[in-house]
C-alpha cells in the first residue's frame, strides 16, 4: 500500500520510515515537510495511507486534513502522527482513521498495520473471483488487472505455493498451475461450489475426481491422476467423508 509521511521534523520521519520498512504491504513512496510539499505529493502518489503530524511549523492544522479528504475523494486513510494526545477528538471528527502518538509504540503500531492490511485483503479478496449467473464458470482474477476464464468442472484441486504465497488452480488441459491474486483465500475457493473440499492446510480438490483414499493419499481420477502426495490433513479426514456422503 503506497503511503506518504508529512512531517515538519525530519528525524521523526526517518524513525517511522524505518518502523514500516517491517511491514511488506508497506511501501513508503514519498515523505513531505510542508503543506505545500505534502499536497504536490498526494496529488502525483495518489497514496493509500498517509501518517500525518497535525503539528507543523509551530501550529495545529487540520485545514490539510481535511483538504486531503478532498483530494483523495475520502479513499485515502490518514493517521494522525503526533506528541500530544488533545487532538485525538479533533482528528476523528475530521475523518482521521487513527491517532498514533510519537514515538510509536510498537504495539499500537502493530495494531493499526493488522486493521489496515484486513481491510485491504478483505476488499481485494472480495474481487477477486467472480462466478457467472449460470454457476458453470469462474472468472479468476491473477492480478489486479488480469483474468482467466474456466469452466468450475475442469478445475481439479488448488494447491497453496508456500515459496510465492499464492493458490493456484491446476485444470484439465493445462500442464502448468495457474497463479491466482494474491488476495485469494481458501474460504474464496472453499465458497465457490459444494464439490470442493480442503484436506489440508495446502489442498482443496474437486470431490467429483476423489477415486480413492491410500494410506491418506488421495488419488484422483485422470487427468488429475499422475499428481502425487495429495496426502488428506488429519483434522480434515472426518470432513471429507461427510461431504462425501452428502452427495
Amino acid at each position: 500500500m503506497k503511503t506518504i509521511i508529512i512531517d515538519d521534523d525530519q528525524t521523526a520521519i526517518r524513525y517511522l520510515a524505518d518502523r514500516l520498512e517491517q511491514y511488506d504491504f508497506i511501501n513508503v513512496c514519498g515523505t513531505a515537510n510542508t503543506k505545500e510539499q505534502a499536497l504536490e505529493l498526494i496529488k502525483s502518489q495518489n497514496p493509500d495511507i498517509i501518517f500525518l503530524d497535525i503539528e507543523t511549523q509551530g501550529s495545529t492544522d487540520f485545514d490539510l486534513l481535511d483538504r486531503i479528504n478532498k483530494a483523495t475523494d475520502n479513499k485515502c486513510k490518514t493517521i494522525i502522527y503526533t506528541g500530544h494526545s488533545q487532538h485525538m477528538l479533533s482528528a476523528f471528527r475530521n475523518s482521521a482513521y487513527d491517532y498514533l502518538i510519537k514515538p510509536a509504540d510498537q504495539l499500537e503500531l502493530d495494531t493499526i498495520m493488522k486493521r489496515l492490511q484486513n481491510e485491504n485483503y478483505t476488499a481485494e479478496t472480495e474481487n477477486s473471483v467472480i462466478k457467472s449467473k449460470n454457476n458453470n464458470k469462474l472468472l479468476f482474477y491473477t492480478n489486479a488487472v488480469d483474468f482467466r476464464l474456466v469452466q468450475i468442472g475442469d478445475i481439479g484441486l488448488f494447491r497453496y505455493n508456500h515459496e510465492l504465497r499464492v493458490w493456484e488452480v491446476i485444470l484439465v488441459g493445462r500442464k502448468e498451475p495457474i497463479r491466482l491474486k494474491r488476495s485469494t483465500n481458501n474460504e474464496t475457493l472453499l465458497a465457490i461450489d459444494s464439490r470442493f473440499v480442503q484436506i489440508s492446510q495446502r489442498c482443496i480438490i474437486n470431490i467429483n475426481y476423489l477415486q480413492e483414499v491410500n494410506n491418506n493419499i488421495c488419488q484422483l481420477l485422470p487427468p488429475f491422476d499422475t499428481i502425487d502426495n495429495i496426502k488428506i490433513g488429519r483434522m480434515y479426514r472426518k470432513k471429507l467423508i461427510e461431504r462425501f456422503s452428502s452427495f
